[in-house]
This record gives C-alpha cells, sequence and structure tokens, in this order.
C-alpha cells in the first residue's frame, strides 16, 4: 500500500508511506514537515514503521526527521552523499529558514542497496543513485510494484532545480535517462512535488524530445 500525505512546513512536499499490507509494517518517504500529522496516521492505521528513508537532503524533505526518529526509534537511511547536506544547514538550504536542521544518527547506504522489510523479507525497495538535484538524489523502486519514488529528479512534466549545492544540470538529465527512463514504461514515479506520472508519460514530454534529439 501507498499512502501520498502532503506536509508542509516552508514548502508543500509529498511524504510517502510504503506499507506491507499483510504485516502492516514499511517504510515512510521523505517526512519533510508535520510530524505530528504524520504520527496520527502511523498510529491510526496500526502502521509499524521500520525505517526513514530519504530521496535527498533538502530541508523540505528532511524537516520532521528528527521528531519521528525520536518518536519512533528507528534508523534513517539515505544515499552515501548525503551527509553533506545531513550536517549542513547551507546545504539543506534550511539555513534559509528561522529553523536550521542538521540530522546527527544517519545510516548512508552505497548505491544500489536493497532496503528489506524485517516482517516481511519480500517487501523491499532498492535504492538507485540519481545525482543531479543534488549530489545525494536518489530513487526507491520496486519492480513488483512498479513504483519508483523519485523525490525531486523528475515531476510530472519537468525535472528538477540545479541551481543550489551540489546541483548539476548535465548530471541531473543524464540520471534521469541512463536510470529512470531505463525503468519499464508502466512504472509509477512518485515525487516531491507533483502528482504522480510514469516513465511512458515522461518520455515524450517536450522537454526530453529536446535532449532525446541532440
Amino acid at each position: 500500500m501507498i499512502l501520498q500525505v502532503p506536509v508542509a512546513r516552508y514548502i508543500p512536499t509529498n511524504a510517502y508511506f510504503y506499507i506491507d499490507e499483510d504485516t502492516k509494517h514499511g517504510f515512510l518517504i521523505d517526512p519533510g514537515a508535520e510530524p505530528d500529522k504524520l504520527l496520527e496516521i502511523v498510529k491510526e492505521r496500526g502502521f509499524q514503521l521500520e525505517k526513514i528513508l530519504l530521496t535527498h537532503g533538502h530541508f523540505d524533505h528532511i524537516g520532521a526527521v528528527n521528531d519521528l526518529q525520536q518518536a519512533l526509534k528507528i534508523p534513517v537511511l539515505m544515499q552515501k552523499n548525503g551527509r553533506s547536506y545531513a550536517k549542513n544547514p547551507v546545504w539543506n538550504l534550511s539555513a534559509q529558514t528561522d529553523e536550521p536542521i542538521t540530522l546527527e544518527d544517519v545510516t548512508y547506504l552505497a548505491d544500489n542497496t536493497d532496503i528489506v522489510l524485517e516482517a516481511n523479507p519480500d517487501f523491499r525497495l532498492h535504492m538507485i543513485p540519481v545525482p543531479g538535484h543534488t549530489t545525494d538524489g536518489c530513487m526507491y523502486y520496486n519492480l513488483r510494484d512498479h513504483v519508483a519514488f523519485v523525490g525531486d529528479s523528475i515531476f510530472a512534466g519537468s525535472y528538477g532545480r540545479t541551481d543550489m549545492p551540489g546541483g548539476d544540470t548535465e548530471t541531473l538529465l543524464k540520471s534521469i535517462v541512463r536510470e529512470i527512463f531505463s525503468l519499464p514504461d508502466s512504472t509509477a514515479l512518485l515525487s516531491g512535488h507533483s502528482g504522480a506520472t510514469t516513465v511512458a508519460a515522461e518520455k515524450v514530454r517536450d522537454w526530453y524530445q529536446g535532449i532525446a534529439a541532440e
């Protein structure tokens, strides 16, 4: 089961619960804000969260992490380059707000790591690096469910900004083509700031057709 929850402190962001319906155990992806709202959902639905997964280290994706980790006592995982963002409010952009954020207790993942649910080892996500929006950008992919949680790498009809620390347009576009567009066309792409789309839908967008023609 996938539950999309809009959360906002400064910027509206999609947080996602990815839950095994048989055990009600699962993962929370990109809890950017409103920890009390997310905890209430956990309580009401009877979810047992095993891990928090981050697609990248910007403040609007990590804003609720410290409160949730304190309440739930679960690991926080992000791509190995995430240390630059977790430890530095300038890089994670929270220095621009009145609430600078640092994350202390983080597990940094090697590329192409499988994140396996302890309650059901058949329920898992595969972490694939998608740098360019940030140096630590990644997606979490499940072949069985035909879904990828893509953060801010790609949206419905556009792709992520690259004018912030660690961003690079050429790197992002190459990452999208190499990693995201190599997934099956039917794969649902669930992003941080747009509605759902698919690989097939994004391959025919004007922004990509211009790249493909080069």
